[in-house]
């Protein structure tokens, strides 16, 4: 109508405003359209259905750790072509991208920081990195993260986000499953707690080494937690998959994760369960 007018009027028709894109997104769970700045006011978990959006390595790093006290460690260590691989690319190209996109030199953060004042060693894995996949870099970080861990008589948190093992790296990275395990072994017979974070998704070969080999394992709501993927799963068997198999709320369900916590209760449950784990005056 104010169209019409303003053009019986002689006058020209105002030209519709355009909106700037980004300022919503949809949620892949439920379809809501929700306003960007309130996502991340929520700490990115739709305010409808709860579902987890995924965040990189440096939000969690804020909502775990008490404010400036992480101090990374390690992070100029970045993988090298061992094998010289190349499929549609070199892999030496495809590591300088994720470089460039991600500002890391690998799929995981490692260092010491502080909850609530207590001391820990975190490590932090990153989906954007290579799918979070674990190559013979990853590995040794993790592995140093334990052994930071020892040295500080501290415990132990990691974050994890991961498709599996690197196939560009072939044996190197399937050596990580065994080589982290049993650094985890030693890290154990110490007394020294080490509580697994599981996100979406978790997968494939870090499911089957170090991330499901917590003290106490935690998840977010809805996380896809498993080794290989329902549809090879499903093609293997020939039958249909149980309702909302390999998500959190199933493993629970079955005695595969200790506990299933939100974004926003993740750091108050951590240091509960620290303050119950670990007592280093005794």
């Amino acid at each position: 109508m104010d169209w019409f007018r303003r053009t019986q009027q002689g006058l020209a028709p105002q030209t519709k405003k355009e909106v700037p894109d980004g300022l919503w997104t949809k949620c892949s769970q439920c379809g809501e359209i929700i306003f960007r700045k309130e996502l991340e006011k929520n700490l990115s978990v739709c305010p409808k259905c709860k579902f987890h959006f995924f965040i990189p390595c440096q939000e969690y790093i804020e909502i775990l750790l008490d404010n400036a006290s992480f101090q990374e460690t390690d992070a100029d260590l970045g993988s090298l072509d061992p094998l010289k691989f190349r499929d549609t690319k070199r892999y030496s190209d495809r590591i300088q991208e994720a470089v460039k996109k991600t500002g890391q030199s690998e799929a995981i953060v490692i260092g010491k920081g502080a909850i609530e004042g207590i001391p820990v060693v975190l490590g932090l894995m990153d989906f954007r990195f290579f799918g979070g996949s674990v190559g013979s870099v990853v590995g040794e970080k993790v592995v140093r993260a334990i052994n930071l861990s020892l040295q500080n008589q501290i415990p132990l948190i990691i974050v994890s986000s991961s498709g599996g093992m690197r196939m560009q790296e072939g044996v190197l990275s399937l050596m990580q499953m065994a080589k982290t395990s049993a650094k985890l072994a030693q890290l154990s017979r110490t007394g020294i707690p080490y509580i697994s974070i599981l996100t979406n998704p978790t997968t494939g070969g870090t499911s089957a080494s170090f991330s499901m080999l917590g003290d106490i394992i935690i998840a977010e709501p809805q996380a896809l937690i498993g080794f290989a993927g329902p549809r090879v799963i499903k093609q293997t068997i020939g039958q249909d998959l149980p309702e909302g198999f390999q998500r959190s709320e199933f493993l629970l369900e079955h005695g595969f994760l200790d506990m299933i916590v939100g974004r926003r209760d993740l750091r108050k449950s951590v240091h509960q369960l620290l303050t119950l784990l670990w007592h280093p005056e005794r």
